[in-house]
């Protein structure tokens, strides 16, 4: 975008100056002790009412005929469910994980919306801590599923791939304990977090853009301000398309790795 062209110089010079990463880290409302709560700790919990609110609205009725609130209800589990459980875990074990990603899947999905709010405008994924918490969570699920079902065994057929000759194995076994059992939290919060935080930043960018061209003193600058602002408009909807593929892509990841690890010795 044009305000990314601009030079970043120091505010004394009366140049462009980007925001940062730390502009993002809002102050806290009110604190007690060490403990901070902030618009983000405020975000997040507000999410678990807006969700638990919706559904028990929608589900309140259960009429043979559903109203608006009910279908919109049903279609979001029926997706969940159906697109995600089904078809990913499949079988007679999908019933038992579709709570867990019917809630992951709605849970980032709120909180990843929020981003494209206006006066709301932080999708709280955008700070580290909460990707990595819900990435280390479905961490420890799916790998307990894998013990549960296969006991002991599961080391084995998590890091020992079939078909493998036995003098490769000293080089495979690493990989698989790395990528199965180190890389993939990481991956799988890094995802959400770099997507949400650089949407964020840019939105941020253009913003600080718009508002410098805007103040300047040449006609030329100020109408180019126009060209920024539509190309921040196409990237609030781009954004707000990535927050929703965001929330089905960590979600459908839980379900594969869930998946993997009941299914262990048939891969």
């Amino acid at each position: 975008m044009i305000a990314l062209a601009l030079p970043a110089t120091t505010q004394d010079e009366g140049g462009f100056v980007a925001p940062t990463i730390a502009e993002t880290h809002l102050p806290p409302l009110f604190s007690i002790g060490s403990f901070d709560f902030s618009k983000h700790t405020l975000l997040v919990l507000l999410s678990v009412v807006i969700i638990a609110a919706f559904f028990m609205i929608a589900a309140k009725k259960g009429a043979m005929v559903p109203s608006k609130m009910q279908f919109l209800g049903e279609s979001a589990y029926g997706f969940v469910r159906n697109s995600i459980g089904k078809d990913i875990i499949g079988g007679r074990d999908f019933m038992k994980y579709v709570p867990l990603l019917f809630s992951i899947f709605f849970f980032v999905l709120i909180n990843n919306i929020y981003g494209a709010i206006p006066l709301l405008q932080l999708p709280t994924f955008s700070h580290v801590g909460g990707a990595y918490f819900l990435a280390i969570m479905v961490w420890f699920i799916w790998i307990g599923v894998g013990f549960k079902k296969h006991g002991i065994k599961y080391l084995k057929l998590a890091t020992v791939p079939s078909g493998v000759p036995w003098y490769l194995l000293p080089l495979i076994i690493p990989i698989e304990i790395i990528s199965n059992f180190l890389v993939r939290p990481i991956t799988h919060s890094l995802r959400l977090f770099a997507t949400m935080l650089a949407g964020h930043l840019i939105v941020m960018v253009a913003g600080a853009g718009i508002e410098f061209l805007v103040t300047q003193e040449n006609i030329l600058l100020q109408g180019t301000s126009l060209l920024v602002l539509a190309g921040a408009i196409a990237m609030y909807f781009l954004e707000a398309l990535i927050m929703v593929l965001q929330a089905y892509i960590f979600v459908l990841l839980t379900a594969i790795y869930i998946e993997g690890a009941l299914h262990a010795d048939a891969h």
